[in-house]
């Protein structure tokens, strides 16, 4: 069963998420601030923790710093905010933190569930070949500009340097790369790497480029790789 770390403060909130979890199949345990879910996740002899579903909104430590500091811990533990507010600046401050994905509160149980399909299901290792747009025939190991993508070994390295990348960023870079030079529009982008066919949201597609650009551009305001096309949405270059 897959295992879930549910952060929220709130006691009726928890333990009524907590029953939903249990009742679709999930190990489920709860933390009540970022500290006590931040010291779940460093016990050496604890359970592995493979998905957590994080309140932004903590008495002291506050779910930003929580999700900043389980990140410098983790690329690859899948984060779902939770956010009373549905704020812009919030969600966009969260997506920027780490986290994969959001549910704004009160959510309902067939959305949050979901919600945790969908990102265990990114969390997987990819095939040899990793995703691709139908009908692409992207080569196993392709070099662009001194970025080369080994679609095989599932790596990237940049002037011979590995950059590691969380398994969204390494799945939309799969995604974008298939086709150097194709548009894919943010709703497309929803589909293919966050499997999105509900309630989708183009600001994940934004956050997680602005995070692969910071790891793959020289300068991420001026990107050559991963580049804007207004209107429509990003494409793989490179200039």
């Amino acid at each position: 069963m897959p295992h879930v770390l549910l952060i929220e403060d709130d006691a009726s909130v928890r333990d009524g998420m907590e029953l939903v979890l249990r009742r679709h199949g999930y190990d489920v345990d709860t933390a009540a601030t970022g500290e006590e879910a931040l010291a779940l996740l460093d016990a050496p002899d604890g359970v592995k923790i493979e998905l957590a579903v994080l309140d932004l909104m903590l008495p002291g430590m506050d779910g930003f710093e929580v999700c900043r500091r389980v990140r410098a811990r983790t690329t690859t533990l899948p984060i779902i905010m939770l956010t009373a507010r549905g704020d812009d600046h919030d969600i966009v401050t969260g997506l920027e933190a780490g986290a994969d994905d959001y549910v704004v509160k009160p959510v309902t149980a067939p959305v949050l569930e979901a919600r945790i399909r969908a990102a265990l299901r990114r969390a997987e290792p990819l095939g040899p070949a990793g995703p691709g747009p139908a009908g692409a025939q992207p080569q196993a190991g392709a070099g662009f500009a001194g970025l080369v993508i080994d679609r095989a070994g599932l790596t990237v390295t940049k002037h011979g340097v590995l950059i590691p990348l969380p398994p969204t960023e390494l799945r939309l870079l799969l995604e974008l790369s298939a086709s150097p030079g194709r548009v894919l529009s943010r709703e497309q982008l929803l589909a293919s790497v966050w499997d999105h066919t509900f309630l989708g949201d183009s600001r994940l597609v934004d956050a997680a480029v602005g995070r692969l650009r910071a790891k793959l551009e020289d300068v991420p305001a001026k990107p050559r790789y991963v580049q804007t096309v207004r209107g429509f949405g990003y494409r793989f270059g490179p200039l």
